[in-house]
């Protein structure tokens, strides 16, 4: 059986990485670069581009990110178009859309579905919520 050393890069990785993430849970708010320059105060030296490789490899983001490094793709449609994009009402009630976005927020994401009727160009109703139940 071989043995694998550890050597001195990985084990100062480690190290940043351990430090990034105390100073992550300080703040959640930080990204790489807030960290970056945070580690000198620590006595730890790292170029930029190497804390932001690690932060990324640990995903360690800021909460206001938009990126987030999980490139995800719509599942199938729930129901079919019967509308064939004919997006146009002749009296209320006759077509209403539909949509749910995704906020996130500091206590999590927030879910709204909101119905708007096409002819009164208004919106019928909305909800929020943690999760999707239906």
């Amino acid at each position: 059986m071989e043995e694998k050393l550890v050597t001195q890069r990985d084990w100062d990785d480690a190290h940043l990485i351990n430090v990034a993430r105390q100073i992550h849970a300080d703040d959640p708010t930080f990204g790489y670069r807030f960290i970056a320059d945070e580690l000198p105060g620590r006595s730890i030296t790292a170029n930029e581009d190497r804390v932001a490789r690690l932060c990324s490899q640990e995903r360690i983001w800021s909460v206001f990110s938009k990126k987030r490094g999980l490139n995800r793709k719509a599942g199938p449609p729930v129901r079919d178009n019967v509308m064939d994009r004919q997006f146009t009402a002749q009296t209320a009630d006759e077509l209403w859309l539909t949509d749910i976005t995704e906020h996130r927020t500091d206590e999590g994401k927030l879910l709204l579905c909101a119905t708007k009727d096409v002819w009164s160009n208004r919106i019928v109703g909305y909800s929020f919520d943690s999760r999707m139940k239906a």
